[in-house]
Formats: C-alpha cells, sequence, structure tokens
C-alpha cells in the first residue's frame, strides 16, 4: 500500500481535554477502527506523540498572546497513547517536540522509504498538532485526506475554520466511514 494512517496526539494528555465538535472517546473509537482496518489490508499506522523534556528546555517558547499556562506539572502517563490507539507490530510510532509531527522527527524518512505517497490524518487537536502536520506534509508533496469526525479541537471554532479555509487547499476531507469504505 502507498497509503498511511497517521494518528495525532491520541495520547493521555491530550484526549483528557474537553474538545469539539466530538468528544474525544469518539475521535479515539474511529481512529481505532480506522487503525485495525490499515493494518488488516497491510497499510501502515503511525502513532504520534508530542513530549517535552522534564525540565522543558526542548519546548517551544514563543512569545505569543496566547501562550500555553507554563509551570503545570505533567502526570507520569501524559504522552502515554490511549487504549485502544496502542501500538502494534507494524506499526511507527513518532515523538514530536513541535506541532508538527514531520519538524525534528524521522517521519518523512519512515514514509518514503516506504514508499509512502498518501496519507490519512485524524487525532487532536485539529487546528494545532493535525493541521500544522497537514502544512508540512503538504510542502513535502504528499495527497491528503483529512477524516472530518475523527478530529476534534478545544474549540469548535477553529476546528471548523481549519475544516473550511485549510484543509479544502492541501487535500480532501472525508469522513470515517467514507474512509473505510475506501479500505474495504
Amino acid at each position: 500500500s502507498t497509503s498511511a494512517l497517521v494518528l495525532i496526539d491520541l495520547q493521555h494528555g491530550i484526549v483528557g481535554m474537553d474538545v469539539h465538535p466530538q468528544p474525544s472517546s469518539q475521535v479515539v473509537s474511529k481512529c481505532a477502527q480506522m487503525a485495525q482496518a490499515f493494518r488488516k489490508a497491510g497499510g501502515l499506522v503511525v502513532l504520534v506523540t508530542v513530549s517535552n523534556l522534564a525540565d522543558g528546555k526542548d519546548a517551544l517558547a514563543p512569545l505569543a498572546d496566547a501562550m500555553a499556562p507554563a509551570g503545570a506539572a505533567r502526570p507520569a502517563n501524559w504522552s502515554t497513547l490511549v487504549d485502544p490507539v496502542t501500538p502494534q507490530p507494524g506499526d511507527i510510532t513518532i515523538t514530536k517536540r513541535q506541532w508538527g509531527a514531520f519538524y525534528g522527527t524521522e517521519l518523512d524518512l519512515q514514509l518514503r522509504r516506504r514508499g509512502i505517497n498518501t496519507i490519512v490524518l485524524a487525532g487532536i487537536s485539529t487546528n494545532v498538532g493535525v493541521e500544522s502536520t497537514a502544512r508540512d506534509a503538504f510542502e513535502r508533496g504528499y495527497q491528503q485526506v483529512f477524516v472530518s469526525d475523527a478530529m476534534a479541537s478545544p474549540s469548535a471554532e477553529a476546528h471548523a475554520n481549519t475544516l473550511k479555509f485549510t484543509f479544502p487547499r492541501i487535500g480532501r476531507t472525508r469522513t470515517c466511514d467514507e474512509v473505510l469504505a475506501a479500505i474495504h
């Protein structure tokens, strides 16, 4: 297969956020369904998490009007993937330090070595990790499918804006059912 399913930040620290327009539990369930279908069809599943060193020195720290709160201790399982989207034999796991899954990781290398030219993207948060990864993938020449009902954001408005304004310019948006039908 020349397609890979790339799932963004389905980890305890992110999935535990209040997200919209669908709850995290629905996003995780749909992502798990797609992962199972990809594996059964011999496709590649990539599980991406975000993490930083305990001292935070490798974390982004720009001067921004809407900076993330600083100093909050993260639980030990913050970057651990949630069930049922845990790695299976043949899956690739990527740990990113930024918003996007390409910068500073070996994601591009691993996809290209396997002849992947299309990525199916889902996860949390639509307008941060998913969109950043999508923009980077577009600039690297990948075809993309965005699974609209298998992603969410803390802001329903930000989720909708990404689906309306960004994704149509860089790929195709489909539902989980449409992706599953295309696999079978």
